[in-house]
């Protein structure tokens, strides 16, 4: 028997209780209204309210639900402060662990999976698994050769737990969208949906990890440990150790933020330069800073390690052209060029005619961190551009409304806002525009008859005077 709590009566009453529960508060707001309170007041009551009953059954719940609530999680920073500060321990917990499976399951599953004589394939294998995630938990080992290992062990009915939680989810996503402003939930759940076969077949993940492994083998800022076996439902793996960077987000020092945020946004970027994969799963708890061996490395010289390719996006000639054109050309302010490269990819459909210079307008404040040589990611930022977006009275808004992400594009984009939730939660100051430069193609110097190196050049002369 499953120990995901997977009956579908069980788990379909307790997602379905959320609506119940949403509609419920609703009441109690429109009572606090008629009773003198301010609407934004109450508000943001009730956002708070429902934020804490999602977490809290999403935490408690494997699955779809579990993966719903990581994917969400990252978008914290767009959060007013105080209806983010009161749940954000919850959110961090979700992000790193969930409740386990219990032992006997365990070693039924690695019998099932590897045989009867499982046991000697390990000199060791610590029964407590070190974290749970969605479909599965890991467990620390040691291998018959003495490598240490990480044991993924599959969730029993994970797939089945999975389709069915999101399949909910989805039924009333319209009245999760208050959470996140700004976010249309409902793509996001679809999305998700379609990633499941994908997540679920860890020889696909198997392979994503070996090809990131190798291709980072003595890289000097990125850690991918490599795959020792994988089995059916079991992927075994190098351990790695390190701080997760849930702990940097809560604790860390300025320095570990700014290089943890650093490597972050270098590995978005070269990650799928490099493999013609891009990770999309950018959660911290998939995010590791790994000290040097010698004790006088500080921060400058620590690596960021990388885990779970179970969702990955084949982009086998990399990112799209059309990003880094897009962007350098929003950055020259060539409003016809960037309109007629979005409405021929698009973005913009056929049947809607938009003003180039609005289009602009809308693009500008999002493009900030690309700007200027650094630029510090803040939870205030990513507020003020959700607020933006958001607020039905705001021309940005009324714009928003009308753009498109074509079907290729929605999992670079959910990766790339996820990424930017997590660089705004380490409070990072990141030099974007030099990974930009590097890394994404139609961005550099050249490329489009931009002017990029040397424009970035000259501005850092002038912020040293």
């Amino acid at each position: 028997m499953s120990d995901l709590p997977r009956k579908a009566v069980t788990r379909t009453a307790r997602l379905a209780a959320l609506p119940l529960g949403i509609a419920g508060r609703a009441t109690w707001g429109l009572g606090r209204r008629i009773g003198g309170r301010s609407a934004e007041i109450v508000g943001r009551e009730l956002q708070q309210r429902t934020a804490e009953q999602l977490f809290k059954v999403l935490g408690e719940l494997k699955g779809g639900a579990m993966k719903f609530g990581q994917a969400l999680s990252v978008f914290e920073s767009a959060l007013p402060e105080e209806v983010a500060g009161p749940y954000r321990a919850a959110l961090t917990k979700l992000q790193e662990a969930a409740p386990p499976m219990p032992t006997h399951s365990v070693h039924g599953a690695l019998e099932e999976r590897l045989g009867p004589d499982w046991r000697e394939l390990f000199e060791e294998f610590e029964d407590k698994p070190s974290a749970a995630a969605s479909i599965g938990q890991v467990h620390r080992a040691i291998w018959h050769d003495g490598r240490e290992v990480a044991v993924k062990v599959q969730y029993p009915g994970a797939g089945e737990a999975l389709l069915s939680d999101l399949a909910q989810l989805g039924r009333f996503a319209l009245l999760l969208g208050p959470l996140i402003p700004g976010m249309d939930i409902k793509p996001l759940i679809s999305e998700l949906r379609d990633r499941v076969s994908e997540e679920l077949d860890y020889a696909l993940e198997a392979r994503a990890q070996r090809d990131h492994a190798a291709e980072f083998a003595d890289d000097p800022d990125v850690m991918v440990p490599d795959v020792v076996y994988q089995v059916d439902q079991v992927l075994i793996t190098e351990w790695m150790d390190g701080v997760p960077l849930s702990e940097v987000i809560a604790d860390g020092s300025p320095e570990e933020r700014d290089r943890a945020g650093q490597l972050l946004a270098r590995f978005l970027f070269s990650g799928t330069a490099r493999t013609g994969l891009l990770h999309a799963d950018p959660h911290p708890g998939n995010f590791r800073l790994l000290p040097g061996d010698d004790a006088d490395d500080g921060p400058a010289q620590w690596r960021l390690g990388v885990l779970d390719f179970g969702t990955v996006d084949r982009l086998p000639d990399g990112l799209p052209p059309l990003i880094g054109t897009a962007l350098r050309m929003t950055l020259d302010g060539d409003a016809e060029g960037v309109y007629a490269m979005l409405r021929e990819e698009g973005f913009v459909r056929e049947s809607i005619e938009l003003d180039p210079e609005s289009v602009l307008d809308y693009l500008r404040p999002i493009i900030e961190p690309a700007q200027t040589g650094e630029f510090t990611f803040t939870r205030s930022w990513m507020r003020n551009q959700a607020a933006r977006i958001a607020d039905p009275r705001s021309p940005a808004h009324q714009l928003g409304r009308q753009l498109n992400v074509p079907p290729s594009y929605l999992l670079i984009h959910r990766v790339t806002l996820s990424t930017i939730g997590v660089l705004c939660q380490l409070g990072a100051t990141v030099r974007m525009r030099e990974e930009l430069e590097t890394w994404l193609p139609g961005f550099a110097a050249g490329e489009n008859g931009a002017a990029g190196g040397e424009e970035l050049a000259a501005e850092e002369v002038q912020e040293t005077g």
